[in-house]
């Protein structure tokens, strides 16, 4: 079994794939999501968490169904009201989805890294 304190103590986060996500899902915390945050440059702040936790959130009630544009809508309208799609890639200059998702330690919703879609990457 994997000990994250192990790998947090080591400055290492976990095992990761390709595209920086965790493999276990279990192993996430704010700790991690910090550090992960860290790493790719940015401090995470209120509205941050916000995003965060409401991916994990959505995560946990319908799994990897929701497509990025979806996420990304429901992101503006639900947890922001309305507000302009720039102050998500404020927060995450990354992409909101791709990088929120990677903090989060959750996998790529579908479609995310799709060029259509406006991915940063």
């Amino acid at each position: 079994m994997l000990d994250i304190n192990k790998y947090v103590n080591n400055q290492r986060l976990a095992e990761v794939d390709p595209d920086g996500n965790l493999f276990s899902l279990e192993h996430w915390s704010p700790l991690v999501a910090a550090r992960v945050a860290e790493a790719e440059g940015l401090v995470l702040e209120d509205d941050h968490w916000l995003v965060i936790f409401h991916l994990r959130h959505h995560f946990r009630a319908a799994g990897n169904t929701a497509n990025a544009r979806e996420l990304l809508h429901e992101l503006e309208h639900k947890l922001f009201g309305h507000v302009d799609r720039r102050r998500l890639y404020e927060l995450f200059p990354h992409g909101p989805i791709a990088q929120a998702s990677r903090i989060a330690g959750l996998p790529l919703p579908p479609g995310t890294l799709d060029p259509s879609f406006g991915s940063s990457h």
